[in-house]
């Protein structure tokens, strides 16, 4: 059984990582943007979220990428087996976001009804964006270390890391049921 947990920074490569790690490991992948989001980036029903999020993480196996802390926490990580944090600098996440929302690309994550495009409500995701190291990130991980203590945590930085650890899981399947350390 595998069930993976990748959190980062929008523009991270959590639902790239999520993509290869699926493929790799034959599992469903779970972007929680596109369970989050209503058509034209409406918020849903609080409850009505939680129970799609609940649906998508009972099988045995899964790689689900997003933050969404305070809302799903509790419900993902007392089963998941590994959370993987993206430490992607912010300047590249930046640049990413930006990049992507100029391209306006079909991707798998997009929720459905939604196109980025660069609005008001763009520069308020970039300030995110931007901030989410020091604005964010200590309060995902509260509550991480609040919810899911025992979870062992990757951390990857880099594309070199990355390649390094999906090289492994493809070598050594096993191997993700006891990680090393990785990254700092």
């Amino acid at each position: 059984m595998q069930r993976i947990v990748i959190l980062g920074n929008a523009g991270s490569g959590k639902s790239t990582l999520a993509r290869l790690l699926g493929q790799q490991l034959n599992v469903p992948v779970v972007h929680l943007d596109r369970l989050f989001w209503e058509p034209g980036w409406t918020e849903p029903d609080p409850d009505q979220f939680r129970e799609r999020v609940s649906l998508a993480v009972s099988s045995d196996a899964w790689v689900c990428e997003g933050n969404y802390a305070r809302r799903t926490f509790d419900l993902r990580l007392p089963r998941a087996q590994l959370i993987i944090w993206l430490d992607t600098p912010r300047l590249t996440c930046f640049r990413r976001v930006i990049v992507r929302s100029l391209l306006n690309r079909p991707r798998p994550d997009m929720p459905v009804g939604c196109s980025e495009k660069l609005d008001k409500a763009f520069l308020t995701f970039l300030k995110f964006v931007w901030t989410f190291d020091h604005g964010y990130r200590p309060g995902i991980e509260a509550v991480r270390q609040a919810v899911g203590p025992q979870v062992p945590v990757v951390h990857l930085s880099g594309a070199q890391q990355i390649a390094e650890f999906l090289q492994r899981c493809h070598c050594h399947p096993n191997w993700l049921q006891s990680p090393p350390e990785m990254g700092t």
